[in-house]
């Protein structure tokens, strides 16, 4: 599909409406010039006036505006297009045209501004075109979460800590993550520990000198628990011995998929501190399990979880996913309820995000059934009913049915780094292959950030020059 911009450049906002309507596609796009032919759109502002014309699958819808303020040019082109793509495809999302990622931000704003629920829910809607649904699941989020904004300290950050390394790649998966049974990562393995080891006390280093105070931690991936316990416990351990974690309010490590997962690994989490753990099956039935290119089944699903329990684990939480390949409607729903029935402290619902990274992008077949707005909304009202509440929510490009992913635990589980790093409300200090820093000043609203070489080789390769990046850290706190 060709989009064409006539006197505008606002590839980004009007790529992600259309993506609202014709997902998983790539699109050419055209400045000044134009196309008549085939399926096309043309994004018009000349002359004070708004014009967007659709053309998709035989069928065409015009639209227009006036362009009286020039800071609303974009929003009132992305409402034309909407509009047409509505008339045209007869979908109307449920998101509306809210694209960001960070829907509940919005939600936050106008609560802080004053605003009650009635009016936050007319101003999104009149604005977005946001469902009553969404909307209701947005306010509850930003409910939760105000209590732990209201506590946050300005001078505190929290730590992510990088693993991209897994027993083997799912079909969905568009991390950075290596297969740890290969004979690459194998190689890798030993030095990526020693330079994140290294990193780690750098970093250490530069938030005392900073006078900055660590709040929580969290290890991710990847899948952490693909390192030999020995391993784990060399970062684990290097934690300990560089920042004071007996004042941290949350400790975090993705313990992920269970055939990783061993009572000697789960000793060593817990001895060296965490707080936290994940066990993420992304799905019960054993069939979508190996159609996705897992190595387990439910059963070791449980056995990891029990595990997890008697060693002590008391804050355990599972991930979901909604339309992995093959799964249904009466799958996911028994995938839930099974779930529920574990009783974790927190279930994650995330929906399929198809990116081209993953080999999922190339596949025709994703989902057996398409009812997966109708997963999603099972799984908010049985969650809900089993005392699960929802207290983060993001969206993702490419998301099938353009729906989102929720977080949702029981009061007082709630995971202060989800909350802290979906709002953008506290510095995220990240080390490992991949990391993304996040710098932000909560008093001014600025927010820089800072990138760590992406590839576990590259890591290596370029650790000494990806460590005269850490000098920006030191000019950021020093502009406060």
């Amino acid at each position: 599909m060709t989009i064409c911009f006539k006197g505008n450049k606002c590839k980004y906002e009007i790529e992600a409406v259309m993506k609202l309507f014709v997902p998983v596609q790539t699109f050419d796009f055209l400045f000044e010039d134009t196309v008549n032919e085939g399926d096309y759109c043309i994004v018009s502002s000349e002359n004070g006036r708004l014009d967007v014309m659709a053309a998709y699958n035989g069928k065409t819808a015009e639209k227009s505006d006036t362009a009286y303020d020039e800071n609303e040019t974009e929003l009132k082109l992305c409402r034309l297009l909407y509009l047409c793509m509505r008339e045209i495809t007869g979908i109307t999302p449920a998101w509306g045209y809210l694209t960001g990622i960070r829907p509940v931000k919005k939600v936050n704003t106008l609560l802080d501004r004053g605003f009650g629920k009635e009016e936050i829910f007319s101003f999104l809607k009149d604005k977005y075109d946001v469902s009553d649904r969404k909307l209701e699941l947005s306010y509850q989020t930003a409910v939760t979460q105000k209590k732990y904004f209201d506590s946050l300290d300005a001078r505190s950050f929290s730590l992510y800590v990088s693993i991209p390394f897994c027993p083997s790649r799912c079909s969905y998966c568009s991390f950075v993550s290596h297969s740890i049974e290969s004979a690459g990562a194998k190689k890798l393995l030993p030095e990526y520990v020693e330079k994140l080891c290294a990193e780690i006390e750098q970093t250490a280093e530069i938030a005392d000198n900073l006078g900055l105070k660590l709040d929580t931690i969290y290890i991710g991936g990847g899948t952490p628990t693909s390192l030999s316990a020995e391993q784990l416990g060399n970062v684990m351990g290097t934690l300990k011995k560089n920042f004071d974690i007996s004042k941290i309010r949350e400790y975090t490590v993705e313990a992920g998929r269970s055939d990783t997962i061993t009572a000697k690994k789960l000793e060593v989490i817990k001895k060296n501190g965490a707080t936290r753990i994940s066990v993420n099956p992304q799905t019960m039935e054993n069939s979508v399990l190996k159609a996705i290119g897992r190595k387990h089944s439910a059963e070791d699903v449980i056995n990891a979880f029990n595990l997890a329990r008697s060693i002590g684990f008391d804050n355990i939480n599972m991930d979901t996913i909604a339309g992995l390949p093959t799964d249904t409607y009466d799958g996911f729903c028994r995938t839930i309820d099974t779930l529920c029935g574990l009783n974790p402290e927190s279930i994650t619902v995330h929906t399929l995000t198809v990116k081209r990274s993953s080999a999922l992008f190339h596949e025709d077949d994703i989902c057996l059934d398409n009812r997966i707005s109708d997963m999603v909304n099972y799984g908010q009202e049985v969650l809900c009913a089993h005392g699960y509440f929802p207290y983060y929510l993001y969206r993702q490009k490419n998301t099938v049915d353009n729906l989102e992913n929720v977080g949702y635990a029981k009061n007082g589980c709630e995971s202060l780094y989800n909350i802290y790093i979906m709002e953008e409300a506290q510095t995220i200090l990240a080390v490992g292959a991949a990391g993304s820093t996040k710098l932000v000043n909560p008093s001014t609203g600025k927010i820089e950030r800072l990138f760590n070489y992406k590839f576990p080789y590259e890591y290596i390769s370029r650790y000494e020059k990806m460590l005269e990046k850490k000098i920006k850290i030191y000019e950021f706190y020093r502009e406060e």
